[in-house]
């Protein structure tokens, strides 16, 4: 897989101190330098036309919506407070949730996912087109504002408890575009706004946002309807991890040891020092704050006794599948001939006629199909993440983000000099007794984004506003008679769907290509 890596020189250093200068100082101000010390090191790095684009790319600086805006006012958000991601495999939404001026992260709003691949668990392999499940970091160096899709962010997979078990697969990202082979896809809109969320994080002075990733919400309901599945044991582990951020509302601290995850572990009162994890290696000595594991006590004792009242009531066991081509939101199902949602029904079987007449929350290509069940066949073998290793599938236009340890492009290569690349942070406790669920309101140590500022958005600077003039996208799905009509067929001579673009020698798209 190509790197395309750049050597920018003198560009970088300059670019690099501007960089640091701008975390020094306050919104208005760090965003302006920001953006200066990515126009400067690019212009000072040999007027390379790519990196020139990042830097004035209107897509990636398109400004939070006023509504937007408005929103994380009602619910006491600044717009570049840290935030957090949580994806849903099943129920196919994306949440993003934003730290709200009392440090405790609130949700401020939930997007249908329009395209996921592969089946309920995690990634295991290269080419076995898995979505990841599990705790990432996205760092800005991760986020990729020349992506073939639009627009895009690194997942950051494979994190060290991936590789610690020897899992593969590079390039998983969440995405434009509406086209999954891996990935997490939503619609060109819903990611610029997504993106744009991100990117005030990180000049409000976020170093890295926290992606969680799940196969379904972690319910009683849920669990006790895939107690059958072979992932269940990776699902309770990471429900850890869930229940933490439910409880706390907090960021969970996670960290790594003996091949599972640890979180929000603390030194003991005896000890001198922070304890070191290793993914790999016997876990340090590490206790978990007193008010964590009590509420964690009293969270997982009423889960557990849910379920085993819901297994005992005769729940249903949810198929297991194998070869399944992933899922979509309902809302964009209904949009298209035959939709289906496949497992983000989650065995409801509720109809799609429902949600027909709601607006879809942006473009649906003419290329997305609704997932259709089983796809193994002998000229595309689709592995499940638990099935025998296969042979990779074949290479496909990727979403084009650094993966963690390599950057690609100025805006990557710049972030993770500078020390902005986030490192592998996400655990589980000695599972405590099982009383009623409870909410922590004490904060960590690390103070809040700010104090209380205004909510307007930042005054734009001159790379921003060029944003304002969003190029041309592809046609929305405007209204049900829209909605009706067949997906455009590919013309006799045209590409197929989903098959590798044409693009001119030396531009940017031609550069990565991999396997999910």
């Amino acid at each position: 897989m190509a790197s395309g890596h750049e050597r920018y020189d003198w560009g970088a250093r300059i670019a690099r101190w501007v960089w640091s200068s701008a975390l020094t100082y306050r919104s208005p101000v760090r965003a302006l330098i920001a953006s200066v010390a990515l126009t400067a090191g690019v212009l000072l790095s040999g007027c390379n036309s790519d990196e020139i684009s990042l830097a004035n790319n209107a897509k990636a600086n398109q400004p939070v919506s006023p509504k937007l805006v408005a929103d994380m006012a009602e619910k006491n958000m600044d717009l570049q407070s840290p935030m957090l991601v949580r994806l849903f495999k099943q129920e196919a939404e994306l949440e993003v949730w934003k730290q709200d001026r009392n440090g405790r992260f609130a949700l401020l709003k939930t997007y249908p996912i329009c395209r996921w691949s592969g089946d309920l668990g995690p990634k295991v392999r290269e080419g076995d087109r898995q979505a990841p499940e599990g705790f990432y970091s996205i760092s800005p160096a991760q986020m990729n504002p020349q992506s073939a899709y639009y627009l895009s962010f690194n997942t950051g997979y494979p994190n060290a408890f991936d590789r610690a078990l020897g899992r593969s697969g590079s390039q998983l990202m969440v995405h434009g575009d509406c086209s999954s082979r891996g990935c997490y896809a939503m619609t060109d809109e819903q990611i610029a706004e997504i993106y744009s969320l991100g990117r005030e994080s990180f000049f409000g002075g976020q170093r890295a946002f926290q992606l969680q990733a799940y196969p379904f919400k972690m319910t009683p309901l849920n669990m006790a309807r895939h107690r059958n599945n072979p992932n269940m044991p990776f699902w309770k582990m990471i429900k850890e991890g869930y229940d933490h951020f439910e409880v706390t509302r907090q960021e969970p601290k996670v960290d790594f040891c003996e091949k599972k995850y640890v979180f929000d572990a603390a030194k003991p009162p005896d000890a001198t020092r922070d304890p070191v994890f290793d993914a790999s290696a016997k876990c340090p000595a590490y206790v978990i704050p007193a008010e964590v594991a009590s509420a964690m006590a009293d969270r997982q004792q009423a889960d557990q006794a849910e379920t085993a009242k819901l297994i005992a009531a005769g729940t249903p066991m949810a198929r297991i599948n194998t070869g399944i081509d992933g899922g979509m939101n309902k809302v964009f199902a209904s949009k298209l001939p035959d939709g289906s949602t496949g497992l983000s029904e989650g065995g409801d079987g509720q109809s799609l006629s429902l949600v027909s007449l709601s607006r879809a929350p942006g473009t649906i290509p003419s290329h997305v199909n609704p997932p259709h069940g089983p796809v193994t066949s002998p000229d595309e073998p689709l592995a499940a993440s638990m099935a025998p290793a296969q042979a990779p599938a074949p290479a496909t236009r990727v979403a084009s983000a650094a993966p963690n340890a390599q950057s690609d492009g100025f805006f990557s290569n710049l972030a993770r000099k500078v020390g902005l690349g986030g490192a592998d942070t996400t655990a589980s406790a000695p599972p405590p007794p099982p009383a009623k669920p409870k909410i922590i309101e004490a904060k960590r140590s690390e103070p809040p984004a700010s104090a209380p500022r205004t909510a307007a958005a930042p005054k734009p600077d001159a790379t921003k506003q060029a944003a304002v003039a969003r190029p041309p996208l592809k046609l929305s799905v405007a209204s049900d008679a829209q909605a009706a009509a067949p997906a455009a067929v590919p013309a006799k001579d045209g590409p197929l769907a989903g098959s590798q673009p044409i693009v001119p020698p030396n531009s940017f798209d031609n550069r990565f290509a991999g396997f999910k």
